[in-house]
């Protein structure tokens, strides 16, 4: 009788043991079925961020695309567009680097012809250039005495500083006319020959209007 009993009280004990790990494993599942869920619906917000990121690089590039034809096919009001001296004079420098026989150069002072790095030029490049030169600075004395060391350059002296000018070999010109305000400038750059055959005359006009020093 009494092994009967113990024999009972083990297979309780055994039943209430399995109970208790059905109950853990319920549980468990509850818990992996929760976060199966929140990670459908994780997955489900990413897919849609994706979505929403390409929708919107999409319509920024229909932006840059209708901003790029606007400014194809509008005129440009230059009345107060902003482009500084310095990116002036980076453009002329790098036309120059393209020099191959001659060039005719306005700017306003012979301290900017400093930023154009004339000395890179191949010998054979003829420059005429027309600049603001005060003999009275000693920086303008100096770089007058530097420039002119060179045989193939010829120095005038243009007081208006009113413009910048390059030509280049006859094909590529770029013209800035210098506004009220400093960095208030209305830039032509082009390389159509027509446009060349117009604008020459403007172009060589500050060389024909400078002195000899």
């Amino acid at each position: 009788m009494e092994k009967t009993l113990a024999l009972k009280e083990e297979q309780i004990i055994k039943l209430r043991s399995s109970l208790i790990d059905e109950h853990i494993l319920k549980e468990k599942d509850v818990a992996i079925n929760q976060l199966q869920k929140e990670l459908e619906i994780l997955n489900d917000e990413l897919t849609k961020a994706d979505e929403d990121l390409e929708s919107l690089e999409l319509e920024n590039e229909k932006l840059r695309k209708a901003q790029t034809s606007s400014v194809d096919v509008k005129i440009i009001d230059f009345t107060n567009i902003k482009i500084p001296k310095s990116e002036i004079l980076k453009k002329m420098h790098g036309i120059l680097e393209n020099a191959i026989s001659n060039v005719t150069i306005v700017v306003p002072t012979i301290e900017d012809l400093q930023e154009l790095y004339l000395y890179e030029l191949r010998s054979s490049v003829s420059m005429n250039i027309a600049c603001g030169i005060n003999p009275g600075i000693d920086e303008h004395a100096e770089l007058l005495d530097e420039f002119e060391s060179l045989d193939n350059i010829s120095l005038r002296n243009y007081e208006r500083r009113d413009r910048f000018v390059l030509t280049r070999d006859g094909e590529e010109l770029l013209i800035a006319v210098i506004g009220k305000s400093e960095n208030n400038n209305l830039v032509i750059h082009t390389r159509d020959p027509k446009h060349f055959k117009l604008l020459n005359s403007i172009a060589t006009e500050g060389w024909i209007q400078s002195r000899k020093i």
